[in-house]
């Protein structure tokens, strides 16, 4: 399969159920893959960390995901996939026993920091 062509931070810049103004509510809407299978998300209220697999879906390669996190400040679970797409993220975000949406990402240009979290109401924005 090669290389992680998903590493990094991608902006989430579309969702199908959510429009720009909760998806930028708290952070500006993000997905991050690292290198060591982890990675973190957020958009709106709803923020995650991320375990994640590059996995082959017939001819495309894909990444897979599972997430726990919260949803507004309830505990909340989830999982995911997505695949590159004319040099987009495209893919779908589950949240386990209630919403799913298609989203569309763009990659962003930046050095990956060691350690992402999504953040809490108490924090100030993204790292």
């Amino acid at each position: 399969m090669g290389g992680n062509p998903f590493l990094g931070r991608w902006r989430i810049r579309e969702m199908d159920e959510w429009d720009r103004d909760y998806l930028d509510l708290v952070v500006p809407a993000f997905l991050e893959f690292r290198a060591d299978g982890q990675g973190a998300f957020q958009f709106g209220t709803v923020a995650g960390f991320i375990d994640y697999r590059v996995v082959q879906r017939g001819a495309d390669v894909a990444v897979e995901w599972s997430w726990e996190g919260r949803s507004d400040t309830d505990p909340a679970c989830g999982r995911g996939w997505a695949k590159i797409e004319a040099g987009h993220l495209a893919g779908k975000i589950f949240i386990h026993q209630s919403d799913d949406s298609g989203f569309r990402a763009v990659r962003v240009k930046m050095r990956l920091s060691r350690s992402s979290a999504p953040t809490g109401s108490d924090s100030g924005g993204a790292a």
